[in-house]
């Protein structure tokens, strides 16, 4: 692996044993529209995935259900045999039809099948980490989480899989599963404009445990938008860098993971992570999100 030019934003975290950097890549991107088939440019998602890595990225987001199988099958082509620093982590619990839709899977036979493709596709022994996605579209819901993640410890215990965490879940399903088997990350939907998890991510981070946010810079309203374009023009910054800053600075268990199909915009992403915020800038944005 290539060393990186500059050091990347927010430094590292330790997930469980795996020390890796605060500013991840995730892969959803990379397939084709709606996250079905193949990307229009192959080769140019290859070049995405090698240039993270040269950048000295060692956190990747990904799933079997991208593509489906298109995003683990070009990890596995850009980057096997794996740098040893590297860590992948991957989501069960939903398939895809051919809609295009999420149909959840979390029955244990599910749960078992999805380990073993990801496996298959990215072609891995152990996967580094596995999330379990209860909720749906809509976010997290109630309900049990017993049962699915009872699954996945299994399968740890079996030597399939390292570490554990939740994805899309409530605050009292992180407690259920964290009652099952130990967890290392959170991943829900967080950024400035959706503050729910404020508790959560303070909770975790008492707790040494990691907060992903996915969809880290989405679900804007005009008028929150403004708000944060007023920050980004003091600043000669674009929104989504000021997002992904606000992020960074939030709290040090936050691990960022965003996508792009592009070398030029992870190049951009990086940087507008690590733009430093001031003290009136961090006020005024957090009075977005309230």
């Amino acid at each position: 692996m290539n060393t990186p030019s500059a050091p990347l934003p927010g430094g590292t975290w330790t997930l469980g044993d795996s020390p890796v950097t605060r500013f991840g890549y995730g892969a959803m991107q990379l397939a084709g529209p709606w996250v079905m088939g193949p990307p229009a440019d192959h080769d140019g998602a290859l070049a995405v995935l090698r240039e993270a890595v040269s950048l000295g990225i060692t956190h990747i987001d990904t799933s079997d259900a991208y593509g489906p199988r298109v995003t683990n099958e070009l990890i596995r082509e850009a980057l096997h045999p794996y740098p040893e620093s590297l860590l992948i982590a991957t989501k069960v619990g939903a398939t895809r039809d051919a809609q295009g839709g999420w149909p959840t899977a979390r029955r244990p036979e599910d749960l078992r099948k999805q380990v073993h493709e990801n496996l298959q596709a990215l072609g891995l022994e152990t996967l580094d980490l596995v999330n379990m996605r209860m909720g749906d579209a809509q976010g997290p819901q109630p309900g049990s989480i017993t049962e699915a993640f009872e699954t996945l410890a299994g399968l740890q215990q079996e030597g399939l899989i390292r570490h554990l965490g939740v994805s899309n879940v409530t605050r009292e399903q992180v407690a259920e599963a964290r009652g099952i088997a130990p967890i290392v990350c959170v991943q829900n939907m967080y950024n400035i404009a959706h503050r729910h998890d404020d508790d959560l991510v303070d909770h975790l981070a008492a707790d040494g445990i990691a907060y992903v946010p996915f969809f880290p810079l989405g679900g804007f309203t005009p008028l929150q938008s403004e708000a944060l374009s007023q920050v980004a023009n003091r600043l000669g910054a674009t929104p989504m860098s000021i997002a992904l800053a606000w992020l960074m600075q939030r709290s040090p268990n936050i691990l960022l993971i965003p996508g792009t199909s592009s070398t030029t915009h992870l190049r951009e992403n990086i940087a507008g992570a690590g733009l430093t915020l001031s003290d009136e800038d961090v006020a005024e944005l957090n009075s977005i999100g309230h």
